[in-house]
């Protein structure tokens, strides 16, 4: 099994900073591509970034405030947000291809989630 867990969600006033991580683990021969996702209240799940070995990708919305990065000898992906907004604030889902020993299919797993809350 894979287990992804994230960390470093909080409450912040607007303006602020946060960096997210979500550590990889278990049986995993090969992690694709990862991404951060969130959700709020009410709302669908939407996504924010995502890194391939490709290059990253971003929603226009945390365009120039988000920089999504990865360690690949950690198996660790990482969400720095800068100048949050009130409008940032969501629950913050990590997602990951993950190719598994002897499968030719890679395989999504998704993360626990952290809450980010961003004040005016």
């Amino acid at each position: 099994q894979v287990q992804l867990v994230e960390s470093g969600g909080g409450s912040v006033q607007a303006g602020g900073s946060l960096r997210l991580s979500c550590a990889a683990s278990g049986n995993i021969f090969s992690l694709n591509a990862m991404g951060w996702y969130r959700q709020a209240p009410g709302k669908q799940r939407d996504l924010v970034a995502t890194i391939t070995d490709s290059g990253t990708s971003y929603a226009d919305s945390v365009k120039g405030r988000f920089t999504i990065s990865r360690d690949n000898a950690k198996n660790t992906l990482y969400l720095q947000m800068n100048s949050l907004k009130p409008e940032d604030t969501a629950v913050y889902y990590c997602g990951a291809t993950v190719l598994l020993p002897g499968s030719r299919l890679y395989t999504d797993y998704w993360g626990q989630g952290t809450q980010v809350t961003v004040s005016s």
